[in-house]
Parts: structure tokens; C-alpha cells; sequence
């Protein structure tokens, strides 16, 4: 039996110079939105409003609700268990303690003992001190910091990012950010289930199944598993002890297959657990039939290797990085059916969970299981060097079992990474990259969780993983970000990569979306202060700076692509798009060109997690930038392609990136006559690029090149710029126009 503590709740807040405020809170929810809902500070996310909310991260937080709780009660045992506790917090029944949680990305579990009263009233009591304050009582090494002057989120289990990112506000919050449910405790439950897809072909498939549970039976005798499959029984077996394995088979399996690649198939499976013929305990859970391998080489330039097979088949990954759906993770539930069908309209067969993140709810794994997106999964720590003492190293390790033990039957989830970015931080601390083989939180804590919990599944230590033998810029997985000058520099014409794992261009939200979250007296011309530079994540009225400036580099980046910038909002918005479109374009078809040689592209990134000016091709209000649609067009499975200029010409690549081939008719005009400038049909064989041929040019000439092909009863659309900038304004605006028709 179970009840939802779900709700509203009483919310006291007290300051350290004795301030107080009473109002209700809502659960799940975040101390901000309920100051917001109860009118004590403007939204946050408007103008320059989230600067008001500094003072209370400093602030206590004392949460309490009434419950009746239900005679039934008495019969057994009770545990109160919190999804998500935000985050030095202590938690009463009754006014008795019952548990502390310094965690807010795992859930915990505490039991009741005597202080439930069942069959009465009974007031819990949820106290959250400052987590800020917490941070500043630690001892801090001097090796321990973390990005942008945020040291005290590497001695805080909070998402990163909530410290302040060049892609989120700073909001480090406090509040019950997942649900809260009271609990009878069961006689007998199964505590783990684990599935391993061990072996696979068309034929046959053969599953190993692991369990735990937990009981208070005193011996074992008459009690069994069994398994089913899609209702069908496929395991019967005698239990020796609370933990035991086995084995079954399947015939003809409907294999689960990465987006474009096949059927994203899945089973239902149920594992019962019985006693004298009585079921005590049961999960049911869906798996898919696969098998992941990630050929990874630590070698520089040639030598290197980064390549995913999915059963045995070489997997071309094309996808997005995703972060945090809300800067207020309460909300994160409501927004994450929206988001993967982002993914899958672009044609992503992958998403890299960001490390700056929370982790997020199964919710996600089930739509991606479902639409066949592969998930490269970060432990959520970010862009810092950590603790190394023991008491940390225990913690992390604590933590990810309980997250991998979580998830680990999605059969979406094909890596674990232990962080984003840790790696190449020892370089930015001006620390030798060497010196990071003695990170024991990504050396030893994870992968001894991953071992233990999940031993079939690869783990890479850090994203990019830089092993001291390699350079930092050779190595075979890269975040390809370097000066953000024009898209086709040699940094990103000529990088070594195999798999790049970030890599992005700012876009300028529609002027319809800005005008939502900046005040018109500040909405034109752009400025580098005010609600400009507030969802630029700037922090300008704290004093502090990064390195750039994340709208004047989107004015550059327009400046590059076009010789000025314009002075209206409406042309800078469209030029600044066409811009970001015409740079995802090229990072994404130099992967494909290139491959085998390159193997993936995660690029940065799908959607916002608030109003802002980003690198995201869909903005928080999910209106789409003209690099959305373009990221359509050319990450489907079969798609041609043109080649950079070379010795006068321009290649026509023609790219299947599955498991099928097929005739393809294709054509390619100018967009401005409509000169025929190739045309032809050729077989395309499965997963492999051949050359259709090639387009002659003079370099200084700047075109529009269309491009359709026709692929299984369907037809397909591309285009390509030729030419060097910088480009005519209304070129580019007729061009893009032109290509919105040809592309209906």
C-alpha cells in the first residue's frame, strides 16, 4: 500500500539575519517557483529577474504536511521514500528524526519505525538547510574547484549546472523536486533485476538474468523465479539464496536496432518470485534484444578508434547532447515526450546525457527504448576537479550503483561515462593532462560501481577521456568547440576526431520567443548588459565574466558568414539562423563524408532548458530554428550530399547510413536558374558512401546548389552555399526561401 505525500505543503523560510516567510509549497517543486507562485518575487525567468533570487540560497526551509495515515499501516512496517531530496536535509515524523540526505540526485528511502502513528494524524517535517552555507563549513584542498568560480558544487551532490552555466541560470534551489510516497514494507520484495543480452543473430538470442531480494522468510525452501517473455514462460527456477542467475533463450528475436538502423523491438519481461506456489514479489520491465560493442583505441590521429556496433553491425551516430529539460528539475517530466520526439524528428539515432545534469527519470529511457536512441549516459559531475578523499570517493561510488542498478535494463543505454569534461579540466587548472590517471573518483569509485553493477556495459572514464600517453587535442573522442570562428576554419575542416561528442554555433531565438522573456525597452538593438546579458548567463551584476561573450560572439559569427551586422532585429535573427544552420550543416556532413573515418557526431545541442541565447536549434518555447529542419534533411538514413571544394570541384557524396540499400534517383539544380547541374540513378549499398560524381565551380562564385533524390517511394531534400565569404544578405534570404519551397 502506498500514499502520495504529493501536494501542497506548509513552507517556512528564515534567513541567517532571522527573516522570515510563510507560504505554501508545492510538491514535486523548487523554493523559487513557490516564491514566484505566491507573488513574493517576479518570475525568474523574465528580464533580469533571476538576480532577486541570490539572497536565498543562503536561506533555511522548513517544509510540513498532515497526513492521515490509514490503519492498515499497523500491519507492517512504513518507509517514507523521497525521488528527489534538494538537498541537506533532515527528516522528521512526528517531531522524531528519521533520516538525513545530503543527495539530491538519488532517492532515499527512510524507515519509520515507532514514530508513524497509523490510524491518526501524523505531521511530517522536511528541513533544508543551505546547501551554500553547507559547501562553505567543508574543507576544500586546494585542488578541489569547480567551473566559472563555482567551487562549492564539487562538495555538493547537486546538479552542476544549478551553480550557474554558460547554458543555465544560477539556481542552486532547495524543495522536493520529485515525489514523495509512503510505503508499507513488504515481507518479501525483489530488490534487483538484470538482463544481459549475452549473444544474438536472426536465429537465437541467449539472455542471462541476475536477482536479489530481500526477505524475512528464514529459509528458502518451495520458493522459485520464473520468467516471461511477452507472457511466455521462459525460466523456472528452484531458489538456493536471496541471490542467484540463470539463463534462456529466444528464437527468432526481434532484434532492438539504433533509429534508422531497424525496428527499435522490445519484450516485455516479468520476473515473479514465488513461495509454495504463491507469487510474494514481481517486476515487470521491458528489454531489448542486443548487443553493444564500442571499439575504442586510445591511439592519436590515424591510429585512434571510437566505433559503435549494435549486433555486430557498425553504427554511424548521429545525435544531440541533452541537458537539463527546466533549470528547475520539478518540471522536467512535463517536457520530456516533446523533447525526444525533437530527437527523433531530426533523425538522432543518439543522445549523450550532459554530466552538468541531473539523472534523469525512467520516463526518458522509455521513450528513447521505444524510438531506438542509443544513450551515452555521464555520471553528473561536470567540468571541475573533484574530492579525492575517501569519504567522496564512497559517496560517488554509492551513487552510481544506485543509478546504474536503476537503469540498466533500458536497452537504450550503451555507455557509461564518468563525467563531462573532468579530464580536460586539469589542463584549464594549468595542471599536466597526465596527472589525471590519479583522479580515483573516475579511475577507481566509478568503474568499480560500473564492474560490479553493470559489467557488460563499457565504461569511459571521462568525456573526452584524455589518457596522459595522448595529447588532449589527438586523442580519439572530442568536444570540438576551440576558437568558434567560421564553422569551416581548419579547426573543424581538419580535426583529428573520430567521434566528436560535442560540437555547436549559436542560433538567435525567433524575435517572437525573445520578446517573451526580454522587456521591449531592451529588445533592440542588442545589449551586452540588462536581460540580454542575463539569459546570455553572463552574471555581469555579480561581477564575474567568462571568457566570452556569448552574444557578441553570435554577432561575430553573423559578421564571419555575412560581412556586418544587421541592424534590425528581424534581419539579425534570420541571418544569425542561417548562419547556425549552415554550420550544423557542415559539422554533420563532414561526419558522414568522412566516415569511416569519423563515426559520430553528438552535436550541442537540441532544446533550452530556459529563455536564452544559445547554441539549442529549438528554443524554450520549442519554436524551431532554421537549423532544426536542415538537421532533418540531412541526418536521414539515405541522403546526398556535396563535398568542400577541392582541385576545382565539388564531390557528390551519396550516404546510407543503414542496413538496406536501394536504387536512389537524385538530382541537383541551381537554385537560381535552375540549371541542371547533375542527375543520374545508382545503387546505394547499405552502410556505405559512394561518389555520384562531381560539381565543377570557380571558387569566388557563391551559389545556391539544390539537391533531391528519390529512396523507397520517398523524395528527399538538401542544398549546399558554394563559395567563400563573406555572403550577400539577400542571397542568402531568397536562397532560403527558395529552399523552403523546394523542401515541401
Amino acid at each position: 500500500m502506498n500514499l502520495s505525500l504529493n501536494g501542497e505543503w506548509a513552507l517556512r523560510g528564515r534567513s541567517p539575519q532571522g527573516e522570515t516567510l510563510s507560504l505554501t509549497a508545492q510538491v514535486p517543486g523548487n523554493v523559487e517557483l513557490d516564491l514566484f507562485r505566491a507573488e513574493i518575487e517576479p518570475d525568474p525567468y523574465y528580464g533580469a529577474y533571476e538576480y532577486l533570487y541570490k539572497p536565498y540560497e543562503y536561506w533555511d526551509w522548513t517544509f510540513e504536511k498532515t497526513i492521515f495515515v490509514p490503519e492498515a499501516f499497523a500491519a507492517r512496517p512504513a518507509r517514507l521514500c523521497f525521488e528527489g531530496l534538494n538537498c541537506i536535509a533532515d527528516v522528521f515524523v512526528n517531531g522524531e528524526k528519521i533520516g538525513h540526505s545530503e543527495n539530491a540526485l538519488i532517492p532515499h528511502v527512510f524507515p519509520c519505525g515507532s514514530a508513524l502513528r497509523p490510524g491518526s494524524e501524523n505531521v511530517v517535517r522536511v528541513e533544508i538547510h543551505s546547501a551554500l552555507l553547507h559547501a562553505a563549513r567543508q574543507d576544500f584542498p586546494v585542488h578541489a574547484c569547480g567551473g566559472e568560480r563555482s567551487d562549492e558544487y564539487v562538495r555538493l551532490r547537486m546538479p552542476p549546472h544549478s551553480f550557474g552555466w554558460d547554458i543555465t541560470p544560477r539556481f542552486p534551489s532547495a524543495g522536493m523536486w520529485r515525489g514523495v510516497t509512503l510505503e508499507i514494507v513488504p515481507k518479501t520484495e525483489l530488490t534487483q533485476t538484470y538482463y544481459v543480452t549475452r549473444s544474438v543473430n536472426e536465429r537465437r538470442a541467449e539472455v542471462l538474468f541476475k536477482y536479489r531480494f530481500r526477505t524475512e522468510e528464514t529459509n528458502f525452501r518451495g520458493m522459485r523465479v520464473r520468467i516471461y517473455l511477452d507472457g511466455q514462460m521462459v525460466a523456472d527456477d528452484p531458489v538456493r539464496f536471496v541471490s542467484g542467475e540463470g539463463s534462456f533463450a529466444v528464437s527468432n528475436p526481434r532484434l532492438w536496432w539504433p533509429r534508422g538502423y531497424g525496428e527499435a523491438n522490445l519484450y516485455e519481461v516479468r520476473m515473479e518470485l514465488l513461495k509454495d506456489g504463491e507469487v510474494v514479489s514481481s517486476r515487470s520491465e521491458r528489454i531489448g534484444l542486443r548487443t553493444v560493442d564500442i571499439r575504442h583505441k586510445m591511439a592519436p590521429g590515424d591510429e585512434g578508434e571510437f566505433l559503435i556496433t549494435v549486433n555486430g553491425c557498425p553504427i554511424l551516430a548521429k545525435g544531440s547532447n541533452w541537458v537539463p529539460m527546466d533549470a528547475f528539475h520539478s518540471r522536467d517530466a512535463e517536457r520530456y515526450d516533446r523533447a525526444v520526439e525533437l530527437f527523433a524528428e531530426a533523425g538522432c539515432n543518439i543522445m549523450r546525457l550532459w554530466g552538468g545534469n541531473v539523472y534523469e527519470d525512467h520516463r526518458l529511457f522509455d521513450l528513447c527504448d521505444e524510438k531506438g536512441i542509443m544513450v551515452w549516459h555521464d555520471f553528473c559531475m561536470a567540468c571541475a576537479l573533484y574530492p579525492q578523499s575517501p569519504d567522496f570517493l564512497q559517496l560517488m561510488y554509492e551513487e552510481a550503483s544506485v543509478i546504474i542498478r536503476r537503469l540498466r535494463n533500458h536497452a537504450s543505454i550503451i555507455l557509461w561515462a564518468g563525467d563531462n569534461e573532468v579530464d580536460a579540466a586539469y589542463t584549464w587548472h594549468g595542471i599536466s593532462p597526465a596527472e589525471n590517471r590519479y583522479n580515483a573518483v573516475t579511475r577507481e569509485a566509478l568503474p568499480c560501481a560500473v564492474r560490479e553493477n553493470d559489467p557488460h556495459r563499457l565504461f569511459l572514464p571521462s568525456s573526452p577521456y584524455i589518457d596522459g600517453g595522448v595529447a588532449p587535442h589527438l586523442v580519439p573522442e572530442q568536444h570540438n568547440w576551440g576558437p568558434r570562428a567560421y564553422f569551416k576554419d581548419d579547426f573543424y575542416k581538419q580535426n583529428p576526431a573520430h567521434f566528436v561528442s560535442e560540437c555547436g554555433y549559436h542560433g538567435c531565438p525567433a524575435p517572437e520567443s525573445l520578446k517573451k522573456f526580454i522587456p521591449e525597452a531592451e529588445l533592440w538593438p542588442m545589449r551586452m548588459d540588462g536581460a540580454w546579458a542575463a539569459h546570455n548567463s553572463d552574471y555581469l551584476l555579480e561581477g564575474f565574466r567568462r571568457g566570452y561573450d556569448r552574444n557578441e560572439l553570435m554577432a561575430n559569427q553573423v559578421r564571419i558568414l555575412f560581412g556586418s551586422v544587421p541592424d534590425t532585429l528581424d534581419e539579425f535573427a534570420l541571418l544569425s539562423q542561417i548562419t547556425q544552420a549552415e554550420a550544423f550543416k557542415f559539422f554533420i556532413e563532414n561526419t558522414r563524408i568522412r566516415k569511416w573515418r569519423r563515426t559520430g557526431i553528438i552535436w550541442w545541442n537540441m532544446i533550452d532548458c530556459w529563455p536564452q541565447i544559445s547554441d539549442a536549434v529549438v528554443d524554450w518555447y520549442y519554436t524551431k530554428k532554421l537549423a532544426f529542419d536542415v538537421i532533418a534533411r540531412i541526418q536521414v538514413p539515405v541522403c546526398v550530399m556535396l563535398d568542400e571544394l577541392e582541385a576545382w570541384s565539388h564531390r557528390v557524396i551519396l550516404g546510407n547510413d543503414s542496413r538496406e540499400g536501394g536504387t536512389v534517383q537524385y538530382r541537383l539544380i541551381d537554385a537560381d536558374t535552375n540549371e541542371v547541374l547533375l542527375e543520374g540513378e545508382r545503387e546505394s549499398p547499405a552502410n556505405e558512401n559512394i561518389e555520384l560524381g562531381e560539381i565543377r565551380v570557380f571558387a569566388g562564385q557563391q551559389r545556391m546548389i539544390l539537391i533531391e533524390w528519390a529512396y523507397g517511394g520517398k523524395r528527399y531534400t538538401n542544398h549546399y552555399m558554394t563559395g567563400f565569404p563573406s555572403f550577400r544578405a539577400e542571397d542568402a534570404r531568397r536562397w532560403y526561401a527558395r529552399l523552403k519551397e523546394w523542401s515541401k
